[in-house]
Order: structure tokens, then C-alpha cells, then sequence
């Protein structure tokens, strides 16, 4: 028991420690401080990230995930992250990733567009990228509305959003050779452009959209009008061949220009996208821009070389113009008259008359018009058809006062009015020869030439007869009567010697007078050709109308 006891004495006691406080061993501290570091980097990206956003492009053309940046004024805002084909296969999509400082300029006007090289008319641009690639162009808009996805434009807008000025709609039937990027002219320096043609809803026409550039966008106002400048404008008129252009840059590739309308009083701006009418060319703006009044002249004679478009003169000054030539039938249904409808427009003639207080002009149909025109009629005031070339024989109108006109005046009840007309100069030079031909064949040449010839023919018979009596005499006369009847018969051969040298001297003026003379053929002949020389004026004019080019290049031979 004792030594049991003396045993355990011999086992020591176990004694409890306290805990210990948690040490980090020296082997974690740099993964720790790795994590640190990579956390910090984390949450500096996510606080600095940017937006994400979506653009819709037809074709991925130029675009690399990764690689293709956006830029704004040439300054990187921007990459690619991803390129995408989207669900109906139309388009493609591409997921960019923009910088924190560009957020503001994702609004619902932001234009996103790919910039390569391109050539467009007279343009070449985005030259750069053909060494460093192709790259997102980025044009922020005014709106505040926040917006991430966009439809990228398939070529770079033609203004800028910050270039000031004013926009303007023109409406045409015709695009011709306009595109976008096209110049506007204002008195042959170049204002503006042409940023969009679209086709109209109901296919018509084009409405043609055009900037003008602050601070030329001034000059716009509600009385100027738009005219193609495009190519080279070759007019054949009655005023002659003429010949207009605009710069070399619209000759080439096409054009707009714009005038102000010529009026006393000074027109207003015109606001931004306000409409207005694009015309083929400046003389048909000019005509349409300026207040006008159908007539309708008659004439009795042929207007054969009076085309639709002709001028209507005033002692140089055109006018108006032919709109329509029509015949009309006689009321007695015995001969045909020609119906030309002109448009007058009076601005020229009623500017110095009847200018109103306000510095503009009466309406073309108003009352003072008609009493003005009235006024003049009755001092002679027509209208006649004049020849403008002999080169391409075609004709104008002209208006003037014609001296011993028969009195009449305008038929204002007629629709349009009927307005007085006298025959044109060619027909009163065409009757005046028929006149003196018609008076010419009344002459009785025969019966002259007739009673000439038998005088002539009796005073050969008696010279035949004279000479036969000296022959009998020279016979039964004696020998010393023989000289006196020599000389006698001498004498009688001197003057039948001058009779034959008078008759030769006057053409054989025996076989002249004779009935079936040639030289009488002849006669009659010539009279008859002059007859005809009436007929032939109106053959030879017919033929210059239809062919101008003879009197240079001669009569073409017929096949």
C-alpha cells in the first residue's frame, strides 16, 4: 500500500497553460498583401468604370473587338468590347465600353458613325486610317436624356452639331446629280451644303435638305428662291445662244444656288426648315418668283418658229413668256385662227406706275392693272410676232405701241383676257410683193410686143422692095445713067447697112418682138418666176425654221 503510494508520487501533475493569442505566420503576409492590393485595384476600376452601350451598324466593315476605339474630336473615349450578329441577321451589333468622363455624352442625339476612307464626290476623307485602322466617330448631341443604345450612321454627317447656322427644306421633282455634301452657292461663293435628299411619301417629288452656314444664312429670306446650278446651262432662244455656269466645282459634281427675290421692299428672314421650291434653272425661278396674268393673243398668220417658252418682249425687256400655242376655228368656220397663251408678268411695266405707299407693287389682275393696260391699248399698245434670229429662225411675241393701230381694246370678259394683236412684219412684206407682181402681170406686154414687131417687119419689106427696084433700074438704064443710079444705090446700101446695125445694136429687135420670140418666152418667163417670189420667201422660211444649220453648212443632199 505504501509503496502504491509511493509510486504515484513518482507521476507528475499535469498543469493547465493559458490560451495563447492568434499569431499571423511571417509565410501569409505576402499573399495577404497581393489580395490587398488587387481588391484596391478592383474597386478603383468599378468606381471608375464607364457605361457600357449598344450600336447598330449594317455591316462589322473596319470594327475589331479590342482593337477599334471611339474618339470625339479626335480624343480616345472608348473601345469595342465585343461585335455581334444580331437575332434577324440584318445588322450587326457592337458592345462598347465608354470612359467615365464621356458618360455625359450619351444622350439620346449622340450620332456614332465608322470613319474610314472614304471618297464622295469632291471629298476624301479619313486618310489617317489607312495606317492606324478605323475607328468609331462620336458627335455628341444637345439632348438631356440619358440613352445607351444607338443606330451608328452608315456615313459621316454632313454638318456638325456645333457649326452655326440654319437649316431649310427644298422641294423638286428632280434630284438630278445632287448627293450629299453638294455646295450651295450664294452669288458664286459657296455657303452651304446639301445634308440629306429624301424621296417624298407619295413619290412625287424629293425634298432636298440644305445647312447654310452662319452668318451668310441671313441672306435666306421669304422671297428667295433655289435654282439647280448643277452642269452647264445651253439656252437656243430667240435672244440668241447663251451659255450659263456656276463654278467649276458645280459644273463637275452639281449644285444649288440661291438669289433674292428683286422687290421694293426688303423681305423678312425666313425661320429654320422653312420650305421652298428648287427650280431647274434661274430663269425659271425668276419667272415663277414674280407676279403674272395669262393673256390669249389671236393671229391670222402662220407662228411656224413660236415655240412654248418663247419671250415676250418689250423693246428688250422680256416680259413673259409663251405657255401654249393652240389653233382656234373662225366663228364663220371659213378660216383658222392661232390661240397663243402667253404669262405677262407686269413688275417691270408697273413698278414706276403704281407703286403703293407700302412699296409694293399691285396684284397682276387688280384694278389698276387693268385700267394701266387698258390706257395703253388704246393708244396703240399690241402685240405682234417678230423674227428673234435668221440663224435658228425662231420667233418671239413683242409688245409696243404700233402707229395707226385700229382701235380696239383688251376682252376682259374672255378666260384668260384676249389681248389686241397686228400682223407681224414678215406677212406685210410677204402681201406687199404679191401686190406688185399681181400689178406687174395686169401690163399688156403682148399686145405692145405685137404692134413693135409689125412695124419692123413692114420697114424690111420696103427695104426688100427698094432693093429690087434698083436692080430692074440697073438694067433697062442707059450706060451714062448707070452712075447716077450707083451712087443712088450706094446711098440706098448705106442705110439699109445702118437699119441692119440699128437692129442688131437692139438685139435682133425683129425676132425680139415677135410673137414666138425666144427673148419674149423669156420675158414672160421672168414675170411669172416673180410670182412666185412670195411663195418661194414663205418655202425658203419654212426650210430655215426646220434646218438653220443650211446657211452655214449649205442644203444637205437628199438620199
Amino acid at each position: 500500500m505504501t509503496d502504491r503510494q509511493d509510486d504515484m508520487q513518482d507521476v507528475p501533475e499535469a498543469v493547465s497553460e493559458p490560451r495563447r493569442r492568434f499569431s499571423i505566420q511571417l509565410v501569409w503576409i505576402i499573399p495577404i498583401v497581393a489580395a490587398i492590393i488587387g481588391l484596391s485595384i478592383a474597386a478603383k476600376a468599378w468606381i471608375d468604370r464607364g457605361e457600357t452601350i449598344t450600336i447598330s451598324f449594317k455591316t462589322g466593315e473596319g470594327l475589331e473587338a479590342g482593337k477599334t476605339k471611339l474618339k470625339y474630336k479626335d480624343v480616345m473615349i472608348g473601345e469595342v468590347k465585343s461585335i455581334a450578329i444580331s437575332d434577324d441577321r440584318s445588322h450587326v451589333v457592337v458592345t462598347a465600353e465608354v470612359s467615365k468622363d464621356a458618360k455625359g455624352l450619351m444622350v439620346k442625339d449622340t450620332r456614332f458613325w465608322v470613319v474610314r476612307a472614304r471618297i464622295s464626290g469632291g471629298n476624301v476623307t479619313g486618310l489617317t486610317t489607312l495606317l492606324g485602322g478605323s475607328y468609331i466617330g462620336v458627335e455628341a448631341g444637345a439632348s438631356t436624356e440619358p440613352r445607351d443604345q444607338f443606330v451608328g450612321l452608315e456615313s459621316p454627317p454632313a454638318v456638325s452639331m456645333d457649326v452655326p447656322g440654319r437649316q431649310f427644306v427644298l422641294h423638286t421633282d428632280d434630284v438630278g446629280s445632287l448627293y450629299t455634301g453638294s455646295p450651295v452657292f450664294f452669288r458664286r461663293m459657296q455657303v452651304g451644303q446639301v445634308i440629306a435628299t429624301d424621296l417624298d411619301s407619295d413619290g412625287k417629288g424629293v425634298s432636298v435638305r440644305v445647312f447654310i452656314r452662319s452668318p451668310y444664312d441671313r441672306f435666306v429670306t421669304t422671297g428667295t428662291f433655289f435654282w439647280h446650278a448643277s452642269g452647264v446651262d445651253l439656252t437656243v432662244s430667240p435672244n440668241g445662244v447663251k451659255l450659263n455656269t456656276e463654278s467649276m466645282l458645280a459644273v463637275l459634281l452639281g449644285g444649288i444656288s440661291f438669289e433674292e427675290s428683286s422687290s421694293l421692299t426688303k423681305a423678312p428672314a425666313a425661320p429654320a426648315h422653312t420650305a421652298f421650291t428648287l427650280y431647274p434653272t434661274r430663269d425659271e425661278a425668276l419667272k415663277n418668283s414674280a407676279p403674272s396674268q395669262k393673256f390669249v393673243l389671236l393671229f391670222g398668220e402662220s407662228v411656224r418658229g413660236l415655240a412654248v417658252g418663247a419671250p415676250v418682249d418689250l423693246r428688250g425687256v422680256t416680259v413673259g413668256e409663251v405657255t401654249k400655242i393652240d389653233v382656234a376655228l373662225a366663228p364663220s368656220r371659213a378660216d383658222f385662227s392661232v390661240s397663243v397663251e402667253i404669262q405677262f408678268y407686269p413688275e417691270h411695266l408697273l413698278s414706276q406706275v403704281h407703286q403703293g405707299k407700302d412699296g409694293k407693287l399691285p396684284p397682276a389682275g387688280s384694278a389698276q392693272t387693268r385700267r394701266l393696260l387698258d390706257d395703253l391699248v388704246a393708244h396703240g399698245f399690241r402685240a405682234q410676232i417678230k423674227s428673234g434670229s435668221l440663224l435658228t429662225g425662231q420667233l418671239y411675241v413683242a409688245l409696243d405701241f404700233v402707229p395707226g393701230a385700229r382701235r380696239t381694246n383688251i376682252d376682259w370678259s374672255a378666260e384668260p383676257p384676249r389681248f389686241p394683236t397686228v400682223p407681224g412684219s414678215m406677212e406685210k412684206l410677204q402681201k406687199n410683193l404679191i401686190e406688185i407682181v399681181q400689178k406687174i402681170e395686169k401690163l399688156p406686154l403682148d399686145k405692145l410686143a405685137g404692134d413693135a414687131g409689125n412695124t419692123i417687119r413692114s420697114l424690111d419689106d420696103t427695104l426688100k422692095s427698094a432693093d429690087r427696084l434698083l436692080k430692074n433700074m440697073d438694067n433697062s438704064l442707059v450706060p451714062e445713067a448707070k452712075s447716077v443710079l450707083t451712087d443712088t444705090r450706094s446711098t440706098l446700101e448705106d442705110v439699109r447697112k445702118t437699119l441692119t446695125e440699128a437692129r442688131s445694136t437692139l438685139g435682133g429687135a425683129t425676132s425680139v418682138l415677135s410673137a414666138d420670140a425666144p427673148v419674149q418666152l423669156d420675158l414672160r418667163d421672168t414675170m411669172r418666176e416673180v410670182s412666185r417670189a412670195a411663195q418661194s420667201l414663205r418655202v425658203l422660211g419654212d426650210y430655215l425654221e426646220q434646218h438653220p444649220e443650211s446657211l452655214i453648212r449649205g442644203k444637205k443632199e437628199e438620199k
